[in-house]
């Protein structure tokens, strides 16, 4: 959500942590009998979702759409976070670290796919759009949030599929909420001056949805940072990692 768009966090409405602790054993022990997980940590090809974002990685990139700082930090944080799971944080265990969330929760689907439309889906619409309607403004000032959304979207199928430890695999959408969130302000500043006769081309329509595109980014990518991954993921996911360090000790 993936937060990214498939974040390895849960929804709003949690349910009882004993509830989701025996879901997550019963998914793991499921996901392991069938070979799922191991495959998935032998690496092989990337996934739908990784090869989507890969994609809009390399048009921004190669549009020129991105400044030299968003692709340096993205650069770093692949570094930056191989580095820490081997480390500071590796895994404890042989096996794969189970989600942190009830797979079967539907709530979590729906917020998922919600957050994954708000933050995604019709931001890359708009920056269609945008190109038709000669909305540089526009277009430069929502592309960075797309570039960094699609770049924790790939770095979180990479911990994923490369067995990271539970601290580290919510650690990467609290590291690009952080950014995106101070792209997203810069989005907000850019879409709220075309009221200046210099924008004067633009329809009053776009402009409309542009400024409310980039507040509902904002709403939503705050709460999802300051409600959900640092009050509940974040010490969920310490909890169980020192659980399992104190239990092999």
């Amino acid at each position: 959500m993936s937060g990214g768009v498939r974040p390895t966090y849960d929804d709003i409405t949690l349910p009882r942590e004993e509830e989701v602790e025996e879901e997550e054993r019963t998914h793991l022990h499921h996901e392991t009998s069938t070979g799922k997980t191991s495959s998935a940590a032998a690496g092989g090809l990337l996934s739908f979702h990784q090869l989507n974002s890969l994609a809009i990685i390399v048009v921004l990139s190669t549009s020129g759409l991105v400044c030299v700082d968003d692709l340096a930090f993205v650069l770093f944080s692949l570094v930056y976070f191989i580095f820490l799971s081997r480390s500071v944080f590796p895994p404890k265990t042989p096996k794969i670290d189970g989600p942190l969330t009830s797979p079967s929760n539907k709530t979590f689907r729906l917020y998922v796919a919600a957050a994954g439309i708000v933050g995604l889906v019709i931001p890359i619409c708009y920056i269609c759009h945008g190109v038709f309607e000669d909305d540089k403004v526009g277009i430069r000032a929502a592309a960075p949030h797309v570039f960094l959304l699609a770049s924790q979207v790939f770095m979180e199928g990479v911990a994923s599929r490369r067995g990271f430890s539970a601290p580290m695999r919510i650690l990467i959408p609290i590291f690009y909420n952080a950014r995106r969130i101070l792209t997203i302000v810069e989005w907000l500043r850019g879409e709220f001056t075309k009221e200046t006769p210099e924008f004067g081309t633009i329809s009053r329509r776009r402009m409309l949805a542009g400024r409310a595109l980039a507040t509902a980014n904002m709403a939503v990518w705050s709460f999802n940072l300051f409600g959900v991954l640092l009050p509940v993921y974040l010490p969920r996911a310490f909890k169980r990692y020192y659980e399992v360090n104190n239990k092999d000790d």
